[in-house]
């Protein structure tokens, strides 16, 4: 089945080492995506970056670092995505979060199987 539509994309950039109560973000804001009922996340970490302090964090092996950059992924109906961002204010600190339209092309093939 194949399910198609307007929706809206939250991505949310911050490091590896940041932290929310002595847990890691990234997996907070996947809890909280959770228990508001929100589609989907995914976290994705990446393999070099810079932000802010303009230091490049990498997985090269001379400059190894453990501050790799992440970004968590949500897509859902715009009012669901604008009512999380709110919950986002209290958890990010330091980063970037980023909202937009976007359209998506939906697959869905599994009958009854939780992923």
């Amino acid at each position: 089945m194949k399910l198609e539509g307007r929706a809206r994309r939250l991505m949310i950039f911050i490091g590896e080492e940041d932290r929310y109560d002595h847990r890691p973000l990234a997996t907070e804001i996947v809890h909280r995506a959770h228990q508001m009922g929100l589609a989907g996340a995914t976290v994705v970490r990446g393999i070099e970056g810079f932000g802010a302090s303009n230091h490049v964090h990498t997985t090269r092996i001379l400059s190894l670092s453990n501050d790799l950059p992440i970004v968590i992924v949500v897509v859902d109906d715009p009012e669901r995505i604008d009512a999380f961002v709110a919950e986002l204010d209290e958890l990010v600190t330091e980063g970037l979060v980023i909202v937009d339209d976007v359209d998506i092309v939906k697959y869905v093939g599994r009958s009854g199987e939780e992923a």
